[in-house]
């Protein structure tokens, strides 16, 4: 646990292991714990990563990030933080929903420097309005377990999630709703409103390893506008996964467990042979 302070904002962030430097970016409104209730069961199994679980202005425990107002400000300041832990440094990210859109930010700013990237529902389409989702559904439910959490926490659970059942539940409460409640909801609102880049990235071409994860039932960003940009990722591989929303990684474990290693091992055969080169 440690604080790194930069121009615009004093980072909060957890580091574990050695190895490859893996940055960790957690979606809009959530922190760190995200990113980490997913991703460390599967890094616990494999040795050599060093994990940087990130928190974003105005989430989590960043603090002191009063002069950015848009998500170029969020990118710069998150470039700022990588120039101070990973100096000239090359890295891997995995990004979820708006982490994954700022992850495209960093490939076009950093393309040399990033070996592998991850996408978990990834933010294609900034404007909300204009992007292409799916009607939510719930589509599997424990009914015995929902009569045990009150109707705020029902009415909450049931509007995001897919599965509704004590597994998913619990999940939720703990890597979800725990960052949302410490979320500075006032500073949120004026990046809603500042929300895309002030440039283009659909015209970067990446061709190191990559994945998307998409969920099928995905009500917040969809799974088809990511379809649209893979011809730029000629080394990704995709995922639609069913009974699965925008919380995939905790819908479906087994699987993202399964794609995501697949995926570290992918970038680990990438940058054994770029060494070689």
């Amino acid at each position: 646990m440690a604080y790194c302070k930069v121009r615009q904002a004093e980072i909060y962030y957890e580091e574990i292991g050695d190895g490859i430097p893996i940055l960790l970016i957690h979606g809009f409104t959530p922190d760190h714990r995200l990113m980490s209730g997913c991703m460390e069961p599967i890094f616990t199994l494999r040795k050599g990563w060093r994990r940087i679980y990130v928190d974003l202005p105005g989430m989590g425990l960043t603090k002191n990030y009063d002069e950015i107002s848009n998500s170029d400000h969020i990118l710069s300041t998150l470039i700022d933080f990588i120039e101070a832990v990973l100096p000239n440094q090359e890295y891997i990210i995995a990004g979820e929903s708006y982490g994954g859109y700022l992850a495209r930010g960093l490939i076009k700013k950093h393309k040399d420097r990033v070996l592998g990237v991850a996408f978990i529902c990834p933010v294609i389409i900034p404007n909300q309005s204009e992007r292409t989702i799916e009607k939510h559904k719930v589509l599997k439910r424990d009914n015995e377990f929902l009569k045990k959490i009150s109707e705020v926490e029902l009415t909450d659970f049931s509007s995001n999630q897919v599965v509704l059942n004590e597994y998913n539940w619990l999940r939720y409460n703990k890597e979800i709703i725990s960052g949302c409640k410490i979320a500075d909801a006032q500073f949120l609102e004026k990046i809603k409103n500042n929300y895309a880049f002030s440039f283009e990235l659909e015209n970067t071409n990446y061709t190191k390893p990559s994945l998307f994860l998409l969920g099928r039932q995905d009500a917040s960003v969809g799974y088809k506008d990511a379809l649209n940009i893979m011809e730029y990722y000629p080394r990704g591989s995709v995922a639609i996964l069913d009974i699965a929303g925008h919380n995939l990684q905790i819908e479906q474990p087994e699987l993202f467990n399964c794609l995501v290693n697949e995926w570290l091992d992918r970038t680990e055969n990438y940058i054994k042979l770029d060494a070689i080169d």
